[in-house]
C-alpha cells in the first residue's frame, strides 16, 4: 500500500471510516492483508485504497473465506462487492472452499435429525410409561 504522493490516515482514523476495530485492523496487518508504511514517529500511516481494502476483507470473511485465502485471493479483487477477476487457482480456491462448507453442512444436517431422532424416541418412551416431562 503506497502511501507517498497520496493521503494517509493513521489507525484510528482507519478504525473510524471503516468501523473495524483497531486491533482488527493490526490482525490483518499481522496476517498480509493490509501494508501500511511507518511514519517517522513508528506510527502505521494507511493509504488511499485502505478503506477499499479493508471493505473487501470484510466481505470476503463474510463468504466464509480464512484470512490465509483472502491473502490469495486479494489481489484478484477490485471494488467494494468485491468482484474476483480470473486470476490463477481462483475458481479452485472458492470451489475447495465451497465444497469444504457443503461437507460441515451435510454433517451439521445428520446431527440434527440425529437429535431430533433422540428427542422423539425419548419423547415417545414418555407416553408410553405414562411420565410427563
Amino acid at each position: 500500500m503506497k502511501v507517498k504522493g497520496g493521503t494517509s490516515v493513521l489507525i484510528g482514523e482507519l478504525s473510524r471510516q471503516t468501523g473495524v476495530h483497531t486491533h482488527q485492523l493490526r490482525y490483518y496487518e499481522a496476517q498480509g492483508l493490509l501494508e501500511p508504511e511507518r511514519g517517522a514517529n513508528g506510527y502505521r500511516e494507511y493509504g488511499d485504497d485502505a478503506v477499499l481494502t479493508v471493505t473487501q476483507i470484510r466481505r470476503l470473511l463474510e463468504a466464509g473465506l480464512s484470512t490465509p485465502e483472502i491473502a490469495y485471493l486479494l489481489p484478484c479483487a477490485t471494488g467494494t462487492a468485491p468482484d474476483l477477476e480470473p486470476c490463477p487457482e481462483l475458481l479452485d480456491t472458492l470451489r475447495v472452499r465451497l465444497n469444504g462448507l457443503d461437507e460441515h453442512i451435510d454433517t451439521l444436517t445428520r446431527s440434527r435429525q440425529s437429535l431430533r431422532d433422540y428427542i422423539d424416541a425419548t419423547e415417545r418412551r414418555l407416553v408410553e410409561s405414562g411420565s410427563h416431562a
